[in-house]
């Protein structure tokens, strides 16, 4: 027997009505924000990643799915914002539309260890809004982000802001921290201490309990910071004060993607222990231009949907209206049967019968075990004297109705 590859899941029956959910009200609140729906592929150049995340990321150093043709080396995409930065440049939206505000749902790919909360295959819910580089715009994506947790009905989360500054002030945190790192180095994690040859800022990004001890006692501030920077981050707090939206300034919050600059943030929730991230997100002012654009600001988020489901309430699996079951006793009735499901479903009532030759007692279990309001049942008699049997499953009472009023009776 097959089995599903490790880090992958089968979202079954039972569970798809609460990601229906989550992805339904995902599109209704993107929509007042008026961001509008893209589906870029999953599969793109390698070199994308390549340049857009930085050669030393770890998703690209370790895991990256990578496919290779003859001449082409692809990817199954390990994040959304470089594709949709990548779709947007090819498709002239900074020349067709210039400013737009786009979202997306779909699919991710991560070579790692399998764990709770991080698969090898695993969904995203996010947008990007590009083309600008007002600090409202943050306030407004901050604070989208937690509109959307508010109606996932997600509580207990905590917002983490901070401002990178810009590239300059970026690599004057680098060289500060390497400066504050050098004697401590010996007592890092074996992947910080080759982050530290490649990329220190990524230091600060460590899971490791004990690195993360020794980053919290560097007492680094904000001086590398430039005065712009520093002003547009107070905005942005000021704008999400003015909002009422909850958060806690970090200051050597950062994120591991060579892309981000500016204001980033991350959405925590105690319940998933180390891996505690539900969602993450920041400014990527140059990103666009690193592709090949024009010097557009931008800024966006993503969030895990398989973290969000671990930390939402209980929610019941039933999804819309609860089905009609049709029982036909015999070849006619099964025959008259095909219409009325027919008749049934193009009304917009949700229908089903049985296919496997059950009895009337098996037929009726399987319509409980459906969760059917109504049964109907069919034989010869009914058929001649042109009714139906309709019986209530919730309190067993049931009655003759013709026919021709079915549609009619089940919709009241």
């Amino acid at each position: 027997m097959f089995k599903r590859v490790p880090g992958t899941k089968d979202i079954l029956p039972e569970e798809a009505p609460l990601w229906l959910k989550l992805e339904e009200t995902s599109r209704a609140i993107f929509s007042l924000y008026n961001f509008k729906e893209i589906r870029p592929p999953m599969l793109e150049e390698e070199s994308l990643f390549n340049r857009s995340l930085g050669e030393s990321a770890e998703i690209v150093q370790k895991q990256m799915f990578v496919i290779k043709n003859k001449e082409d080396v692809y990817a199954l995409r390990p994040e959304g914002t470089a594709s949709i930065v990548r779709a947007y440049l090819e498709n002239n939206l900074d020349k067709t539309a210039g400013f737009s505000k786009l979202y997306y749902i779909g699919p991710m790919f991560r070579l790692e260890r399998p764990q709770k909360g991080r698969l090898r295959q695993f969904h995203h819910i996010g947008c990007e809004a590009i083309g600008s580089q007002d600090a409202d715009l943050d306030v407004e994506v901050i604070s989208l982000a937690d509109y959307l947790l508010k109606a996932y009905e997600i509580s207990g989360y905590n917002i983490k802001i901070n401002t990178l500054g810009c590239p300059k002030d970026k690599s004057e945190l680098n060289s500060v921290l390497h400066k504050a790192l050098k004697d401590k180095l010996p007592k890092l994690c074996d992947d910080c201490k080759d982050r530290f040859k490649k990329n220190t800022l990524r230091i600060l990004d460590c899971k490791n309990e004990s690195c993360k001890e020794i980053i919290k006692d560097l007492r680094i501030g904000d001086s590398h910071i430039c005065p712009e920077c520093k002003e547009h981050f107070a905005k942005v707090r000021g704008g999400l004060d003015a909002l009422g939206v909850s958060y806690e300034v970090v200051p050597l919050l950062v994120r591991g993607l060579d892309y981000y600059n500016g204001t980033v943030f991350e959405i925590t929730h105690p319940d998933l222990g180390s891996q505690d991230a539900i969602g993450a997100g920041g400014r990527y002012n140059h990103l666009v231009k690193e592709l090949g654009g024009p010097e557009f600001g931008a800024i966006g988020f993503a969030f895990g949907v398989e973290r969000l489901l671990l930390v939402a309430k209980p929610q019941s699996s039933s999804s819309g209206q609860k089905p009609v079951y049709l029982i036909t006793l015999g070849e006619e009735a099964k025959k008259a049967g095909l219409k009325i499901l027919s008749q049934l479903r193009q009304a917009g009532i949700p229908c089903d019968t049985d296919y496997e030759g059950k009895s009337l007692k098996g037929a009726m279990r399987k319509a409980n075990d459906l969760g059917a309001k109504y049964v109907l049942i069919l034989g010869d008699n009914e058929i001649k004297s042109g009714t139906v049997t309709l019986k209530n499953m919730e309190n067993s009472e049931q009655k003759e109705v013709m026919l021709a009023d079915i549609t009619k009776e089940l919709k009241c």
